[in-house]
């Protein structure tokens, strides 16, 4: 089976170089209307960690960091997967209080993704965190932040429509808000993927909820590291991606672990070896605060608005002979 799709009649509405053009327009608007949802402040981030401190996110286990080594330095560095444990340390560090939080610009290498539509080894995001209190550490919370993110996404697209008016993408703020039980219960003879997909179709704008722990029948939805995201206060916010007929993930986000939930998600991982890290001792003596964060892929943001077949028509990536050959036509890779 081919892996990279290619829709009938399919033609980009802009041309290459209005599509840069856009790109940035879209970068500018939504991070004007994120940081004005959440109160969040851009700070720098880091391309790479030490290989011992426990910062990278180790997604869903299986995934292999790009590591090289450093002579002016006794550890090996890591390129980050992505900053989900980073940026709860950085706003201990900035000294960031309850209410207010921070975003950056990460970019990182995946070496182990399947190259498809959707997929590349190069991942662009926002990911943002923001410090909350213990009594925000609720499923209603969580949706009330997953509200705030799709309503910028809206206005973000509506600014796009103003200033490109063929380019009519519209985004639902009626958010279907699922979890992962639920959705096994709605399709037991469907897997996790084929789920997303028809339950995405009739609900074009899907917070999936409760991503991690094992389902009733003895699998979970989707992996998911056990040591930043709380399995039971987390999820993924999918939107239907009309040129492709499929559900699209746009972004991973949950409220963080506390010291109980980290302890019984190692243990369920079987991975308490992590204890080891400066970090996971940092949550287990309670040292950092208690967040709620998540990344929002910026070329995906950008695929979906600009109604674009192929995630490489928006980045810049390495991409194999056979996805080459079937695009060549059709779809212009960057």
């Amino acid at each position: 089976m081919e892996k990279t799709i290619i829709p009938n009649n399919y033609q980009s509405t802009l041309n290459v170089y209005d599509t840069q053009t856009a790109i940035g327009f879209i970068k500018r608007c939504f991070e004007e209307a994120l940081t004005g949802s959440l109160k969040l402040k851009r700070v720098s981030a880091p391309l790479f960690v030490d290989e011992r401190s426990g910062l990278n996110d180790n997604l869903s286990g299986t995934e292999r960091p790009v590591k090289f080594d450093v002579p002016a330095l006794s550890d090996n560095g890591e390129v980050v997967h992505s900053l989900a444990k980073w940026k709860r340390v950085a706003l201990k560090q900035y000294d960031f209080h309850s209410g207010n939080g921070l975003y950056a610009d990460m970019n990182a290498i995946r070496r182990d993704e399947e190259l498809d539509n959707l997929h590349s080894i190069y991942v662009d995001q926002w990911d943002w965190e923001r410090v909350i209190t213990k009594e925000q550490r609720t499923i209603d919370y969580l949706k009330e932040t997953v509200q705030g993110l799709v309503n910028a996404m809206a206005e973000t697209a509506s600014r796009l429509h103003t200033k490109y008016p063929n380019v009519d993408v519209s985004i639902d703020t009626s958010v279907s808000f699922v979890t992962s039980q639920e959705l096994a219960d709605l399709y037991p003879d469907l897997d996790s993927k084929e789920r997303e997909h028809a339950y995405v179709k009739e609900h074009p704008t899907t917070f999936i909820l409760q991503i991690g722990d094992v389902l009733k029948h003895g699998t979970p939805h989707d992996n998911r590291a056990p040591d930043y995201d709380d399995w039971a206060l987390n999820g993924d916010l999918l939107f239907w991606h009309e040129p492709l007929q499929c559900a699209m993930e746009l972004s991973s986000m949950g409220i963080r672990v506390d010291d109980q939930a980290l302890l019984a998600q190692l243990e369920k991982a079987n991975a308490k070896e992590r204890l080891e890290f400066p970090y996971h001792q940092q949550v287990i003596n309670n040292e950092l605060p208690l967040t709620i964060g998540g990344g929002i892929g910026q070329s995906r943001m950008c695929m979906l608005l600009l109604g674009k077949a192929h995630i490489g028509e928006v980045q810049v990536s390495l991409w194999d002979e056979e996805t080459i050959n079937a695009c060549h036509e059709k779809i212009f890779l960057l």
